[in-house]
């Protein structure tokens, strides 16, 4: 069966819309995003503009800061140490990842742990660690909603993630972790790779590379997630061979239409989450 993160985001949205309605009526404000973009990088300024199209969606605010590659590092830090220091302001988002010349993690770290809705922040990461999580990386939460929707029990399973990313690869793992899955990461250097994949009762594939996962590396009846988004000759396509893996399945995702609409959907939630919280200790 496919899993459309289309569909399950839908849902998401729905209840996020009904919540900020609430939170609006409660605190006579709406929840608030601020991102910030550097450089004209054109895949960059659609996941923007695709998440200002959302604010809209559910009823948020949301503020927009472009900046041209070459801006002083310290302009853009001083942007974030004022939109942090902001009441009105529930979540802050850089837009990832910065062109060359500049210290991601060094600007990433002004983002306070309570508006690091993109859940990059080292303390937020740590917390995932620790089983206490606050703000979870979107995409890899999203997937969680995705296997949820499925209605199958993770306890247990084998869950193997190829890539060990910060944003995806290695939050995704502890997820699943904490979900009492058995926990395998595998990555660029790891050797017969496939020995590990065939064994996976829930495969999550996140390795970047198109097509990589064929029929012959996925165990019969496997949930199978396609977090990577490539493109060849034009076309989008996932890390997985789907045409070929698909029938082997009983869960899969297909790319478009699968994860992809859930990173946006996870984002808008942690956005409430934020404002919720930052609300109840005022």
């Amino acid at each position: 069966m496919l899993i459309y993160g289309k569909e399950v985001a839908a849902k998401t949205l729905e209840k996020i819309t009904e919540q900020t309605v609430q939170f609006e009526q409660t605190y006579s404000r709406k929840p608030t995003l601020a991102v910030i973009i550097v450089g004209e990088d054109p895949a960059s300024q659609t996941y923007v503009r695709n998440k200002i199209n959302g604010c809209k969606q559910v009823g948020f605010n949301s503020l927009s800061y472009e900046y041209a590659d070459g801006t002083p590092q310290s302009e853009i830090e001083d942007r974030i140490k004022a939109l942090a220091e902001d009441d009105g302001v529930d979540g802050i988002l850089v837009q990832l990842p910065l062109p060359k010349g500049y210290e991601e993690e060094k600007i990433l770290a002004h983002i306070p742990d309570s508006k690091d809705v993109d859940g990059f922040n080292a303390s937020n990461i740590g917390y995932l660690c620790l089983g206490r999580p606050h703000t979870v990386s979107c995409t890899p939460l999203g997937v969680m909603h995705m296997l949820e929707s499925t209605g199958v029990d993770l306890t247990g399973k084998h869950a193997v993630v190829l890539g060990r990313s910060n944003t995806v690869g290695k939050p995704m793992a502890m997820l699943l972790l904490n979900a009492n899955c058995t926990v395998t990461v595998c990555h660029s250097k790891t050797k017969d790779i496939s020995s590990y994949t065939k064994n996976a009762d829930i495969l999550v594939a996140a390795i970047g590379k198109p097509k990589f996962v064929t029929a012959d590396m996925v165990k019969e009846g496997a949930v199978v997630i396609d977090v990577g988004i490539n493109r060849v000759d034009g076309k989008l396509c996932g890390d997985v061979d789907f045409e070929n893996v698909e029938p082997k399945t009983s869960y899969i995702s297909p790319v478009p239409g699968g994860v992809g609409p859930m990173t946006i959907s996870m984002l808008l939630y942690n956005t409430l989450m934020s404002a919720i919280a930052r609300e109840n200790v005022r």
